[in-house]
């Protein structure tokens, strides 16, 4: 399992610096906020919230994307708060956490 350095790289960055990313993930334009990065059940994953682009889900909305099917990932100059709640107030299990988005520093969560 290998992700490409520079996509490694500039997830890491945007997940440290709480900034929205934006790349093409099964032929539609996405703008999300990156929260955890990491190995799930075996593969590389990112958990973001799509805050816009395409989807064929309502948005905003919770999206798990498979690292290695990214392209065109850039990041971009908007931030955002840090961690959110989600509506099913479930938690995720990961196999290996590479990189988590921090909460707000206020310590209030979106």
């Amino acid at each position: 399992m290998k992700v490409a350095a520079e996509v490694d790289e500039l997830l890491q960055s945007a997940i440290e610096q709480k900034r929205l990313i934006e790349f093409h993930y099964h032929s539609k334009r996405r703008i999300a906020e990156p929260h955890d990065y990491g190995i799930r059940k075996g593969s590389i994953k990112l958990l973001c919230y799509q805050v816009g682009g395409s989807s064929s889900e309502p948005l905003p909305n919770w999206r798990w994307i498979e690292v290695d099917l990214i392209s065109d990932l850039r990041l971009l100059n908007r931030t955002f708060r840090g961690g959110r709640r989600s509506d099913s107030g479930k938690h995720h299990s990961w196999d290996e956490v590479f990189k988590r988005v921090e909460p707000p520093e206020d310590g209030e969560v979106e």
